[in-house]
């Protein structure tokens, strides 16, 4: 129903400011095309005003095409054609910009670079029993205040995993429950300070690096060796606490090596304001080999946070992450951010506590490490088709969803990545993760050098995205 205020309508008439209120909400949307309009008897009634007043408003509406009347069926909204809006002017993103974009933009067919899964590989009716039986069993926990730091049976189950998988002997309540790691970046700032300098891997996670910025904290770059971050880099930029991927860095896909490791560890424990945090993204889906020993078990100095999350290994949209506090931290973290509302809804987070506890999660992941390994090497398979003429070359296949991608071209990865976008392939490249990138700062190894994520990529789809990722590196192929 329309509700408008008279009161403000000045000198004008009853009639002309009902027919400009009706007319502004047609023109911005609010009413859309073919929306009925209240009857005449109706929208009088509703706004204290006569018949008479509302019929002449409609009939000027009419007369003027923003509204039409069907016999025996009332008033509506007339379509419209789209306000042409000039160059200079921002755009809306209201639902008719939507579809001039989607006109214009290709579709993505095929996607190497975002997070997603395959529908498929998703345990919908596991799951869906889970949350069931959560329902059924845990009613009055469900409905009870969240503790801060999360529901002691998702804590605890996280703990018994992360004892049998990586080997770490941690306590239930070391750990903090997160909807996404953004948000416990966001806790571990104010915990530590944001007096302290940051260090974040380059080229790494850009998300880290704004989300460090965002929250007030002096953020440095630091540019990685064959090894990742070098002890003497974190000295020369007054580093005071470094985010690491050590068991497999993203995006380069470098795995530390124990030395490397033992020297940060050692650098860490030189002042008391220094600490690490240890990112163990994507260190599950390792295919050659046990997993590699956490920074966070080797750290007998209490300097080491540890972050995970279940983006990868279940989705994405199941937006839950977890660090893992030292021991010398616990009293600091209840004191200061004790306040706090745990960020994840009860019914999610006992869901996924079954999930762990029943040993399903555990066959989810030896399931998806046998799927995603089969995957990777059919494209990799495909891609070495290529490899004899030293058009495109693998960088790095040991672990994780993602691998480097070598190509032999003189065009920049901006024009690669428009051109594979005209084709339906999205894809990213390396140069994209380094941060106050740009394009004539690029060194000739790095040109080229595309991020393959894989995990959402279906076996029939592989051949035609290698044909597409070829498509620019034949000499007669245009751009």
């Amino acid at each position: 129903m329309l509700t408008i205020d008279f009161s403000s309508r000045g000198t004008s008439s009853l009639t002309k400011h009902l027919y400009n209120h009706i007319k502004i909400m047609i023109q911005q949307r609010k009413l859309l095309p073919n929306e009925k309009l209240p009857s005449k008897r109706t929208l009088a009634c509703h706004l204290g005003i006569s018949v008479i007043t509302v019929k002449n408003a409609y009939e000027q509406l009419i007369c003027e095409g923003y509204i039409y009347s069907a016999e025996k069926k009332g008033y509506f909204v007339t379509p419209l054609e789209p306000k042409v809006t000039q160059k200079t002017q921002p755009l809306t993103y209201d639902s008719t910009c939507k579809e001039e974009l989607e006109n214009t933009v290709p579709e993505v067919k095929i996607n190497l670079k975002g997070n997603a899964i395959c529908p498929e590989q998703f345990p919908f009716s596991l799951w869906a029993s889970l949350l069931r039986k959560s329902l059924q069993e845990s009613k009055e926990k469900l409905l009870s205040p969240l503790p801060p730091q999360g529901i002691i049976e998702l804590r605890k189950a996280i703990c018994r995993h992360l004892n049998r998988f990586r080997n770490m002997d941690i306590k239930s309540h070391q750990i903090v429950i997160g909807a996404g790691t953004e948000y416990l970046y966001s806790l571990i700032v104010q915990l530590l300070g944001r007096n302290l300098n940051y260090g974040v891997e380059n080229p790494g996670h850009t998300k880290t690096y704004s989300i460090f910025k965002a929250n007030g904290a002096p953020c440095i770059p630091l540019f990685l060796d064959g090894s990742g971050v070098e002890k003497k880099t974190l000295e020369q930029n007054n580093i005071d606490v470094v985010h690491l991927s050590p068991a497999h860095h993203f995006p380069t896909g470098i795995i530390m090596p124990i030395k490397r490791r033992l020297e940060l560890l050692a650098w860490a424990k030189e002042k008391d304001n220094r600490f690490i945090i240890e990112d163990d993204y994507d260190s599950e889906f390792r295919f050659s080999g046990p997993p590699l020993e956490t920074l966070f078990s080797m750290a007998d100095s209490q300097k080491v946070i540890y972050l995970n999350t279940f983006t990868k290994t279940i989705a994405p949209s199941l937006r839950i992450s977890y660090m893992v506090l030292p021991l010398n931290l616990l009293e600091k973290f209840n004191q200061q951010l004790g306040f706090y509302s745990c960020t994840v809804s009860s019914i999610e987070q006992m869901t996924l506590a079954r999930f762990i506890d029943e040993g399903y999660y555990e066959k989810h992941l030896i399931r998806m490490k046998n799927y995603y390994r089969n995957l990777r090497n059919s494209l990799t398979t495909e891609l070495n088709k290529f490899s004899i003429n030293q058009d495109m070359s693998v960088l790095e296949k040991d672990a994780g969803l993602h691998f480097l991608l070598k190509v032999k071209t003189e065009k920049t990865d901006i024009q690669l990545a428009e051109f594979y976008r005209t084709q339906g392939l999205l894809v990213a490249f390396l140069s994209e993760y380094f941060q106050n990138f740009t394009q004539q700062k690029l060194n000739k190894k790095e040109n080229g050098v595309m991020v393959i994520n894989y995990s959402s990529l279906k076996k029939e789809q592989i051949a035609e995205a290698v044909q597409i990722l070829h498509l620019p590196l034949s000499a007669k192929q245009e751009i």
